[in-house]
């Protein structure tokens, strides 16, 4: 309590000094900024008329007595002969519109969108003039300047004068095609315009023409029968009458003629009929989407966002860190042991009467598979039950039969070879298979027996379960998995979250702490080997995944990925929350010590992140040497699809692993199995030693970083406790505002409480507390929001009267 009291009373922090200017000082400045480019013009334009005689005038500017004959006297005389005169000739009036533009947005109070882009092309406009004026006025040097003459003069010794025609050529088609946007496609567009508009011409010019007698002549006859039907009208009103009523059943033709300079339209029929008033149209265009048409437009002006952009400099580890452990060249075939083993196979098999119609050898870096195709009519569990017998024969550790082999018609037998060979990191990392590898967590574990690179996806297992006894490689694998990552993928792409409760197998990588690492606020070390600390990063990373889930439903999506490519085409405002969700990798080496010490407070976290965290990019990697029910419980299995099996002792640990045995035949030293739900696959683990990955996250943490590692959500354990005094002098100061939202609402949780009031996650959390001492919302009901107690604002405003009383 006197901890609490005594910071209550602490001195509140200094205010910042704030840039923002107020409405009054930006009309001010703006309208100075006008004022002074409208002087500019006029200096300017006045120089050009009277810069020989006030040239004499510079040197006694502080003279009185002296006056320049220029508009603005002196210091329009100076002024001008340093922009002009030594600067870039008459295109320094292109300053004059620059300054006035930007006074004008001051003096408005508009907004600074495409202001840096006029003063960009303003400048590459006045430089592109000034050199052009200089190089084809020589003669004239006022007009292109004493820059435009010097850098006329500069490139004429180097490239001469048809290298400075063809660069201010250059010059030119960069401004009109990213200024103007003219491209090839428009001046073929205005051809084919230009050429469809003269045919037309040419058509009309070959219609029906007729001499100047022929249309007197017409014109007569129209004239003669207006006469005769002024006449008739007058004798015969009731034939007309009737003639009128049958005219207007018709439509009256008419007949154009024309001349080469004139056209004339005369009526066929005798009576004009009046035509009717002509009705225009108005077309409305319906109103497209802004946010869309503002996305566009960012994406046009900026280009695409680019997450990698404040570690642009930043160089993925090279090659060379690696070793080749004393491998120069493939496998090595030894002809005499694959004869050896093949006759020993078929020897055995023949003991207890099975027949072999063909066999073939495959020879991995370790193990060599030999297919066999038995004679018709033998059982399959015979050969399976022999797994012992052909081990014995073979004089070899680790022989195992696939029978069948999935997808061949055959039976697999696997034999370890005398002389095995070591598959490298670095041979799987340079393999074309990984380096061209269209995944979004490229992990490359190491060989195949048909010695070819196994390359997974990890966003695509979602998680990854690995187990075996001590000493067979988990640890090898884990740096093989972290090492794929780091040679893939920018740290503004991934994170990691390691958890080592043995505190020495992952302490390497804690020098690439500010480029890859994540760990929770205020937390010293970035490799998380207290578990308490793991409780809380686990429940940390629980919040991290409900957060992402809200900005998913926010911009109607379904995944991390069509989320980064929505913020990457700047449709997502920042302003709302939104940002770019690197992906994060939990990596947790010792699972059992920690199922052992925390039990259901390490297992309920991890599966609730196992459900659910796949479409958010949050995904696991969990490691132990301990491969029982107890560790790997149902709910750990159900989520983890894709398993990792190095040697076992027994047949029990390997169908806890697997679900399937196989994994006690295995000869270790990275020797695994791998299965994503289907079939099980054998690889030979790619090798990466302790100094090999020290001088890969030296390389890396020696270049610049960020700040700070990436820092997951806050998280209070129940231990710190929330206080639930209903004390009205130590609520938030929007608390009432807070409490109207949730009223208007109708929905108690701390995630709206973020969104509309823009705060953080642990100031929304202490007034969702607040509001539940209160008595305006309920307790906390897990996943779901909490119940809100009050109906309406009145209700709400009786509850805050009722306090102050």
């Amino acid at each position: 309590m006197a901890k609490k009291s005594k910071s209550s009373k602490s001195t509140p922090p200094k205010k910042k000094v704030s840039l923002n200017l107020s409405k009054q000082n930006k009309i001010i400045l703006g309208s100075l900024i006008m004022l002074f480019s409208v002087a500019l013009f006029f200096a300017f334009i006045s120089f050009f008329f009277t810069w020989q005689d006030d040239q004499s005038l510079l040197s006694e500017f502080s003279n009185r007595n002296q006056e320049a004959k220029n508009l603005l006297n002196k210091f329009g005389a100076g002024i001008s002969h340093f922009f002009v005169y030594k600067g870039f000739g008459i295109a320094s009036l292109i300053f004059t519109f620059l300054f006035f533009v930007s006074g004008l947005r001051l003096f408005l109070s508009l907004k600074d969108t495409g202001l840096l882009r006029k003063w960009i092309w303003g400048l590459v406009f006045i430089i592109w003039i000034s050199l052009t004026l200089g190089f084809f006025a020589e003669k004239r040097p006022l007009l292109g300047g004493l820059v435009g003459y010097e850098m006329n003069d500069f490139m004429q010794d180097y490239v001469g004068k048809l290298g400075v025609i063809l660069l201010l050529l250059f010059g030119l088609i960069v401004i009109m095609v990213r200024l103007f946007k003219l491209t090839p496609d428009h001046l073929t567009a205005y051809y084919q315009k230009k050429k469809s508009s003269l045919s037309k011409e040419f058509e009309d010019d070959a219609a029906e023409t007729y001499s100047d007698e022929e249309i007197e002549a017409l014109i007569k006859k129209e004239e003669k029968q207006k006469v005769i039907d002024t006449y008739t009208h007058k004798k015969d009103i009731p034939a007309m009458e009737t003639q009128r009523e049958t005219k207007a059943e018709a439509k009256p033709e008419t007949k154009t003629i024309i001349t080469k300079d004139f056209e004339v339209t005369i009526p066929v029929e005798e009576e004009v009929i009046e035509e009717e008033l002509p009705m225009q149209v108005e077309k409305i265009v319906e109103e497209g989407e802004e946010t869309d048409n503002l996305a566009s437009k960012l994406v046009e002006d900026y280009g695409e966002f680019d997450p990698t952009l404040e570690l642009g400099n930043y160089k993925f580890p090279t090659i060379d860190l690696l070793d080749q452990h004393g491998v120069t060249g493939g496998i090595t075939i030894n002809q005499e042991e694959l004869e050896e083993n093949k006759n020993k196979i078929v020897e055995t098999l023949k003991n207890y009467k099975i027949g072999i119609a063909q066999i073939k050898a495959t020879i991995g870096p370790t193990v060599t598979l030999y297919e066999i195709v038995p004679e018709a009519g033998v059982r399959i569990s015979k050969i399976k039950n022999l797994e012992d017998d052909i081990a014995l024969s073979l004089a070899a550790l680790g022989i195992r039969i696939i029978a069948p082999i999935p997808g061949k018609g055959t039976i697999g037998i696997e034999v370890p070879n005398k002389n095995a060979t070591i598959v490298s990191m670095r041979s799987v990392i340079t393999s074309s298979k990984f380096q061209k590898a269209e995944m979004q967590l490229p992990i490359a574990f190491g060989k195949t027996i048909s010695n070819e690179t196994f390359v997974v996806d990890l966003a695509k297992m979602p998680h990854l379960l690995m187990a075996g006894a001590t000493g067979q490689g988990k640890s090898v694998g884990l740096n093989a998995v972290l090492t794929s990552l780091l040679y893939k993928k920018h740290p503004a792409e991934v994170k990691f979250v390691l958890i080592d409760p043995k505190k020495v197998e992952l302490t390497l990588f804690n020098k690439i702490e500010r480029h890859f690492l994540a760990k929770l606020p205020n937390s010293e070390d970035a490799i998380i080997t207290d578990n308490t600390k793991v409780i809380h990063t686990l429940n940390s990373l629980c919040i991290e995944m409900d957060n992402r889930y809200e900005l998913l439903k926010m911009a109607l999506v379904r995944n991390i990925k069509e989320y980064n490519v929505k913020f990457k085409a700047r449709k997502l405002n920042p302003n709302d929350g939104h940002m770019f969700l690197p992906y994060i990798v939990l990596v947790i080496d010792e699972f059992a010590d920690l199922i052992m010490t925390a039990g259901k407070e390490v297992e309920t976290p991890i599966a609730r992140l196992a459900q659910l965290a796949r479409a958010i990019g949050i995904h696991l990697i969990i490691a132990t040497q301990r491969p029982s029910v107890n560790v790997i419980t149902g709910i750990i299995k159900a989520n983890f699809p894709a398993r990792i099996a190095f040697r076992v002792t027994s047949k029990i640990d390997s169908r806890t692993i697997l679900d399937a045995q196989g994994a006690d035949q295995l000869i270790g030293r990275g020797d695994m199995l791998y299965t994503q739900g289907n079939d099980v696959t054998r690889i030979q683990c790619a090798f990466v030693d302790t100094p090999e990955v020290a001088k890969i996250v030296e390389f890396i943490g020696s270049q610049r970083a960020y700040p700070d590692a990436h820092l997951l959500p806050e998280y209070e354990g129940d231990e710190s406790g929330t206080s639930l005094d209903n004390n009205i002098t130590d609520r938030d100061a929007l608390f009432r505002d807070a409490a109207e939202v949730i009223v208007i609402a109708q929905q108690g949780s701390a995630s709206l409480i973020q969104r509309k009031l823009k705060l953080g996650y642990n100031r929304a959390g202490r007034i969702i507390d607040q509001l539940e001492a209160a008595g305006i919302v309920g307790p906390f009901e897990g996943s779901k929001a909490r119940q809100v107690y009050v109906s309406d604002m009145a209700a709400l405003e009786v509850i805050f009267n009722n306090e102050k009383k």
